[in-house]
């Protein structure tokens, strides 16, 4: 979909005139949030900037920028697709390129907890924050909200975490939270997935910010999806991961979660940017029809 063409006008672009990146996105086509039936299919490429360039055993997968920016486009391109998910440098390119019109696009603000590092849980705001997003026009925000009840660095990603919900709905500019109840093992961090972890950090994430007008949640799909779902009234969406399952297992998994009270779409990366088949029309396709209908 893209050429050899549109990239050598993107690197001549960011060479010789960087104010063409705010000229693009001024100059998108901008829709709602939520219109039509309200579901939301919005695909997510923030991984890099924390430095997971993994997709199942192939540890450099998302290493090469043009690939990946030919994928997201040709995802954007599919009917269904709502939008995407990304930090400054990704969602700078899509513009550019020229790929954005009529199109959400969500700002990802903490990726400072690099995956592997010593660091990790002090999850810093090295991203997007709600003047940028405000001033780019992008239409929501999103966070990882990695609570670790071990780790004392949790309590300023908690604080920072904070003020970015109460900044976003003073702007008015929806907030989306990933929130985890996660610990340290063998030297990682690692997700609690069980329902009982999942709804702890739903209710300690519905807290945060002097107002929760603005919070949406992106959750990932766990067993007993039915109470985890009725733990919190706020609008949500279901994450993908990084997973090795059968992708019909993966596809059956996310239809019935998408049935259930206040669910209203999906945010998935990985899983569908990089399908293990290949095909990645096809597998985007699948998912809009699992969100969408037909």
């Amino acid at each position: 979909m893209l050429g050899a063409d549109a990239f050598a006008r993107l690197r001549d672009l960011r060479h010789r005139r960087p104010e063409a990146v705010g000229e693009a996105l001024a100059a998108r086509t901008r829709r709602p949030l939520v219109r039509g039936d309200g579901r939301l299919f919005i695909v997510a490429a923030d991984h890099p900037a924390r430095g997971a360039l993994s997709v199942r055993a192939d540890a450099t997968a998302m290493a090469d920028r043009y690939e990946l920016l030919e994928r997201l486009a040709l995802a954007l391109s599919r009917p269904g697709v709502d939008g995407v998910l990304g930090t400054p440098d990704i969602i700078e390119d899509l513009a550019l390129l020229g790929v954005l019109d009529d199109t959400i696009a969500v700002g990802s603000m903490n990726r400072g907890g690099l995956r592997g590092a010593s660091f990790e849980m002090d999850d810093r705001y090295t991203g997007y924050d709600v003047p940028a997003m405000v001033r780019d026009g992008l239409d929501a925000a999103k966070l990882l909200l990695r609570v670790n009840l071990e780790d004392a660095a949790t309590a300023r990603t908690l604080e920072e975490t904070a003020r970015a919900v109460s900044a976003s709905a003073d702007a008015r500019l929806p907030i989306m939270l990933e929130p985890f109840m996660s610990r340290w093992q063998d030297g990682r961090i690692v997700n609690d997935l069980t329902p009982d972890a999942v709804i702890t950090s739903i209710a300690i994430a519905a807290g945060l910010g002097s107002s929760s007008a603005y919070t949406w949640l992106k959750l990932p799909v766990v067993a007993e999806m039915e109470r985890v779902m009725a733990a919190t009234t706020m609008p949500t969406l279901l994450l993908g991961g990084d997973t090795d399952a059968a992708p019909e297992e993966t596809y059956a998994a996310w239809g019935a979660a998408l049935g259930l009270p206040g669910v209203h779409g999906l945010i998935v990366g990985r899983t569908l940017l990089y399908p293990q088949d290949g095909d990645v029309a096809r597998a985007v396709d699948t998912a809009a029809s699992l969100v969408h209908g037909g």
